[in-house]
C-alpha cells in the first residue's frame, strides 16, 4: 500500500513552483501526496495537480498572531490527518509538524528554503528573531532528514548545528515556452523585467526603478509579481513620472508567468549583500531567466556569482547603484555579440539546471521510504 506524505507550506501553493515540483515527483514515485497551504485574499486559484491540496483560510495577515494562527490551524489538521510522513516546508511550519511527529510517531522531513533566522524581517527586531531561534535550536539538530536549496544555506546550517544536509536546487522543468502575445506598450522597446513574489525591501526593485531616469525612452521596465515594495513601487513610479515608461503586472500562475518571460531582454535579480538570508540565496528566478532564454543582470552573491562565471549566461554587479545598473544595461544592450552570447549560453545552462537533473537527487533521498 502506498504510504502517504503530508506536506505543509505557508505560501499559498499557486506560486511555489518549488512545493509544486517536489510534490509531483513524490506522487509519480507512488507516494500519496497531500498539502496543507494558506489562503490569502489574493491568491490565484489552485491549479491542476496529481496530488491532493487543501488551503488554510486565516484571519490575521501580518506579525505575530499571523504565524500563531496558521502554526495552531495546522497542528489541528495534522493531528487528525491520515499519514505516514510529515514534510514541513521551512521554520514557519516545523513546530507544528515536529510535535506532531513526535506524539504521533511519525517520520519528519524538512526542506528549508533559506536561511530562515536570516531574513530582513527579522534582522531588526531581536525579540522575534530571538524566539524563531530558540524554536530552530531546538529541532533542528533533531531532524533526521533535511535538505535546502544550495551550498551556502547548508554549510551554514551545517556549522550551526552538524546535521547531514542534502541539497535540492530549485530550478524549472525542461520545457518549449510559447511567448505570450507582446503588448502594444512594449513594442519596438527594450524589456526589462523583474519577477517574483518577493520583491521586498533589499531586493533591487527601487534601485532598478531609479536606473530608469538614467535610460532612454526605449526602454520599457516590467514587474510581475508582489512584495512588501510593491506600494511603494507604484506611487515612486508616479512621482519619477515614468508611467509610460514602467508597467507592474500583479502575480501571475507560473504557467502565464513563463510566457512572459520569454518576451524580456534582459531579467533581473537584484538581492542586496547586507542581509544574510540574501546573501546566501539562489534565487529561482535566475533559472526561469535561463530557461526563458534571457540574460540577466544579478548581483554578485555567492551563489549566482558562481553559476554565472561558469556559464556565462549574464552579467553580475557588485553595486546598486542606480546609475551603475542602467550603465550595464546598456553596456549588454548595445553590444549585439555579447548579448547573443548570453542567450546562447543560457540555452546551455539549461540542460544542466532543470528539474529533470535535479529530481532524481530528491529521489535518492525519499526511496529509502517507500
Amino acid at each position: 500500500m502506498a504510504k502517504t506524505i503530508t506536506v505543509s507550506v505557508t505560501s499559498d501553493l499557486t506560486t511555489d513552483q518549488r512545493v509544486i515540483r517536489i510534490c509531483s515527483t513524490l506522487q509519480s514515485m507512488g507516494f500519496n501526496v497531500q498539502v496543507f497551504a494558506r489562503s490569502f485574499k489574493n491568491s490565484l486559484p489552485l491549479g491542476s495537480y496529481n496530488f491532493k491540496t487543501n488551503r488554510i483560510k486565516c484571519y490575521f495577515n501580518k506579525g505575530v498572531l499571523q504565524y500563531a494562527e496558521i502554526n495552531i490551524k495546522l497542528f489541528l489538521k495534522l493531528a487528525f490527518v491520515k499519514t505516514d510522513y510529515f514534510l514541513a516546508n521551512d521554520l514557519d511550519v516545523l513546530i507544528p509538524n515536529y510535535l506532531l511527529s513526535k506524539f504521533r510517531q511519525k517520520k519528519i522531513f524538512y526542506d528549508t528554503h533559506e536561511y530562515f533566522t536570516g531574513v530582513p524581517e527579522l534582522k531588526n527586531n531581536h525579540t522575534k528573531r530571538k524566539i524563531w531561534k530558540f524554536f530552530e535550536d531546538w529541532i533542528f539538530p533533531k531532524l533526521p532528514v533535511v535538505y535546502t536549496v544550495n551550498n551556502s544555506v547548508k554549510n551554514k546550517y551545517f556549522e550551526e548545528y552538524g546535521n547531514q544536509i542534502g541539497i535540492v536546487r530549485n530550478v524549472p522543468t525542461t520545457e518549449i515556452i510559447e511567448p505570450a502575445p507582446m503588448p502594444d506598450a512594449w513594442k519596438g522597446k527594450i524589456i526589462l523585467l523583474m519577477q517574483g513574489a518577493g520583491i521586498n525591501e533589499g531586493r533591487g526593485g527601487l534601485e532598478l526603478l531609479l536606473a530608469m531616469q538614467y535610460l532612454p525612452s526605449n526602454y520599457q521596465l516590467v514587474y510581475i509579481g508582489s512584495g512588501t515594495l510593491w506600494n511603494t513601487l507604484q506611487k515612486k513610479i508616479v512621482e519619477l513620472n515614468l508611467q509610460q515608461q514602467v508597467e507592474m503586472i500583479p502575480k501571475l500562475a507560473p504557467n502565464l508567468l513563463k510566457k512572459y518571460t520569454a518576451l524580456a531582454h534582459i531579467g533581473f535579480s537584484l538581492d542586496g549583500f547586507d542581509d544574510i538570508n540574501y546573501l546566501f540565496n539562489l534565487p529561482n528566478k535566475i533559472f526561469d531567466y535561463i530557461h526563458a532564454g534571457v540574460p540577466c543582470i544579478a548581483t554578485a552573491i555567492p551563489e549566482v556569482e558562481a553559476i554565472y562565471k561558469e556559464y556565462q549566461c549574464g552579467q553580475t554587479i557588485s553595486s546598486l547603484e542606480p546609475e551603475n545598473i542602467a550603465k550595464t544595461i546598456e553596456a549588454i544592450t548595445s553590444n549585439n555579440e555579447l548579448y547573443n552570447q548570453f542567450k546562447s549560453n543560457c540555452s546551455k545552462a539549461s540542460k544542466i539546471f532543470c528539474w529533470e537533473n535535479e529530481s532524481l537527487i530528491l529521489q535518492k533521498i525519499y526511496k529509502p521510504f517507500l
